[in-house]
């Protein structure tokens, strides 16, 4: 496991370059009906196999989380560390979870305080022990229990920080109501978002890098574009205590053109997996918004999401690998668990079959084993529901009994490993094929949230009543849309 985890901050810092249905409340007879507002602003109608798959992904949230002190599992089920990113998709699941009447907005609350009442008054320091951050920034992965660092070789992460934050704000906004808990939960989240110094992790400024360790001190990479590093900015820019200036944003677009370009019948700006297409859409809308670049370009950065996700369905027909089981619907390439560790000859070639990797295809890179990833097109379904459904529905059809479970698909699978071995993660599927047996937290949340912003825009309107949002936004020199607009303080 520890070397799995430690492929896994490498990784992170590389990227510069059916079964059971859950027991619900709603089943148990204790949820309330389905939330006025998102019924009413219900914009789009899914099928019941997507709507199933909502449910069981917002269950593994729910299930997994620590109620003690709020914190998600990396991966579950089975033992492992906290991911301070979980979190941030966890907080924002449980107020889908209300809305759609899965549980009460009492136990949301309750679970939400826990969390924000954990982070707040939680050690932060530079010893190598006993801490959970640094500057207001966090650990990538805590101790489930203590909460503290969880090793030695685990980074404070500037990225999983906004990640968490992104959890962190929405509550913010979410948690309305005039009463003592609600309030408690604004004033929680406002304290958290205004310690994180963002300056502190300047470096090399304008530009901000991804982390700091005791050991190594701050990382020597920056977030520069383009990648899943926009929120950062986005929310370093909004800060009301440690804002950066006004050149970060330019300096994070800078390089932009190295990747601006056209792949398998797509002209968009590149990045080989999807995450980094996905995670800052779960939490802003970026439909009829546009910054300088996006402008010159004639396209905002939902429609560029929109072309990169055509994008990976062409390269999966194209197949250029000659994997089993690609084609139309059945597609996805992004960061992900695998079989791991193989080197297989087939015929006169080798191929290798790794573990943890940021799988991907775009002018940036190809990074492909034949590992097919869920969330690589579930994560994507409100920017091509057209092609994304299907494919849902169709992995579902084919490979249900191996990699669809009470907590919804797998993290990933793989029918061209065929090698009689001891894997490390996962099991063999009888036949042929390897398939996952837990579930990515990161994986996880983009599911479960990308299809509520599909089905209603209900994520993307709580964070539309976000201040911070819409002033890291509109410093970062956004503007049309719903940005100039005062009807977004209406809504829900």
């Amino acid at each position: 496991m520890q070397a799995t985890t430690k492929k896994r901050l490498s990784l992170a810092l590389g990227l510069i370059l059916a079964a059971v249905m859950p027991l619900t409340m709603a089943q148990k007879g204790q949820a309330p009906a389905k939330h006025a507002a998102v019924a009413a602003h219900e914009s789009h109608a899914i099928p019941a196999s997507i709507a199933d798959l909502q449910k069981r992904t917002f269950q593994w949230f729910w299930d997994s989380a620590n109620p003690e002190n709020g914190l998600i599992p990396d991966h579950y089920p089975g033992d492992s560390f906290a991911s301070i990113a979980s979190v941030g998709f966890g907080l924002t699941a449980y107020g889908v979870g209300v809305e759609r009447g899965w549980i009460t907005r009492e136990q949301a609350v309750d679970r939400t305080l826990a969390t924000l009442r954990f982070f707040k008054n939680s050690p932060q320091g530079d010893a190598e022990e006993g801490e959970t951050g640094y500057h207001g920034f966090y650990y990538h992965f805590l101790d489930m229990k203590t909460g503290t660092r969880f090793a030695n070789w685990v980074e404070v992460s500037s990225v999983d920080t906004t990640l968490l934050l992104g959890g962190v704000l929405f509550a913010q906004s979410y948690y309305d109501r005039d009463d003592a808990k609600e309030k408690e939960i604004r004033d929680l989240a406002d304290a958290i978002y205004r310690r994180v110094d963002w300056t502190w992790l300047q470096k090399r400024a304008p530009l901000i890098s991804m982390g700091w360790t005791p050991g190594g001190k701050t990382i020597p990479h920056d977030w520069e574009g383009y990648n899943e590093g926009m929120l950062v900015y986005l929310l370093a820019l909004g800060s009301p205590t440690h804002p950066v200036g006004d050149d970060a944003w330019k300096a994070w677009t800078k390089t932009y053109d190295k990747t601006w370009g056209e792949f398998h019948g797509q002209t968009f700006l590149n990045f080989a997996p999807m995450f980094g297409h996905q995670y800052s859409h779960t939490w802003v809308d970026f439909r009829g918004i546009r910054d300088a670049w996006s402008g010159a370009h004639d396209l905002d950065y939902f429609e560029n999401s929109r072309r990169a996700t055509y994008s990976q369905q062409a390269y999966a027909i194209a197949n250029p690998g000659g994997w089993k089981g690609y084609g139309k619907n059945v597609w996805g390439l992004t960061a992900s668990n695998g079989p791991g560790g193989f080197v297989v000859k087939q015929g006169d070639k080798e191929i290798t079959f790794h573990g943890y990797t940021a799988r991907g295809a775009g002018r940036d890179y190809i990074s492909d084993d034949g590992t097919i990833v869920p969330t690589a097109a579930g994560g994507s379904i409100a920017f091509a529901p057209e092609i994304v459904i299907p494919a849902l529905e169709e992995m579902k059809k084919k490979y249900g009994q191996y990699i669809y479970t009470k907590y919804g698909f797998v993290d990933a699978f793989n029918l061209s490993f065929t090698t009689k071995a001891d894997v490390r993660t996962g099991r063999l599927i009888p036949g042929g094929g390897w398939a996952d047996t837990v579930h990515l937290g990161i994986d996880q949340g983009p599911i479960v949230l990308m299809i509520e912003n599909y089905r209603s825009n209900f994520v993307w309107d709580v964070m539309k009543k976000n201040p911070y949002i819409r002033k890291g936004l509109q410093r970062a020199g956004f503007t049309g849309g719903w940005l100039d607009s005062d009807a977004a303080a209406e809504l829900w």
